[in-house]
């Protein structure tokens, strides 16, 4: 996956934690979110392409 696709996906996934219908929704977009974030540091890790604004967060 490129940046570009985790960074939507990242945004996908925050939205769908502030719009959780249940408690279990919330927690299981919060792990999908919490794995976006961590690939993105990755990615960017390894790429040497870090964000001046630092990294995405839960």
């Amino acid at each position: 996956m490129d940046l570009n696709h985790l960074f939507h996906r990242h945004q996908v996934s925050l939205n769908a934690v502030e719009n959780a219908a249940t408690p279990e929704a919330r927690l299981s977009h919060e792990g999908l979110l919490a794995g976006y974030a961590a690939g993105i540091a990755a990615l960017q890790d390894a790429t040497g392409a870090r964000s001046p604004f630092g990294r995405p967060s839960l």
